[in-house]
């Protein structure tokens, strides 16, 4: 059972339901992620801008989705699975591509640089080595895209916690975790 209440769109506030109805447009319902961060305009007023502002980054839709899985993966969110893997799909994956990528694998070098390094910022907490920042710009990256790797993941973090810490009940179509296997 969740642990806050899930906002209902068509009765709550001016500023939540202005946000609650972008988001319901953009999905075609109200996924119950973003029900449950309605508790607080201000975080949902975040949280989705920040959806907006990476989906329109420089490191394509795709890769964003496969770092998500591999972030939701890690931190046992089987809400963030659920929903990355749809919306990966939905950004030209495979269903191969997804299920490697949940496992923090790729079979391109370049996403798997960025797999490892998004798996290795929140298993060490962002200890990172100048190696591994190198590492992604040998492989192509830009900085630009590193801070983007970065942001990725912290918006993941931030959502992974939301759904795990809250018990939001999972919307999508459920996906295994890796670590539940």
């Amino acid at each position: 059972m969740n642990r806050v209440p899930l906002i209902d769109r068509a009765n709550t506030s001016a500023d939540r339901k202005v946000l609650l109805d972008q988001i319901h447009g953009a999905f075609g319902s109200t996924p119950n992620m973003f029900r449950a961060v309605a508790n607080s305009p201000a975080a949902l007023k975040s949280m989705w801008g920040s959806f907006g502002a990476l989906g329109a980054g420089t490191l394509g839709a795709k890769l964003g989705e496969q770092i998500a899985v591999a972030v939701a993966d890690r931190n046992a969110c089987e809400y963030c699975l659920a929903a990355h893997t749809v919306l990966g799909k939905n950004a030209g994956a495979s269903a191969e591509e997804m299920a490697a990528a949940q496992a923090g694998e790729a079979s391109d070098p370049k996403t798997q640089a960025a797999l490892s390094f998004a798996l290795k910022l929140v298993s060490d907490r962002a200890q990172v080595s100048d190696g591994d920042v190198q590492r992604l710009r040998e492989v192509g990256f830009s900085d630009e895209h590193v801070v983007e790797i970065m942001a990725h993941v912290a918006l993941n973090l931030f959502t992974n916690y939301v759904n795990v810490a809250f018990a939001v009940p999972v919307d999508f179509p459920a996906v295994k975790l890796r670590s539940a296997a």
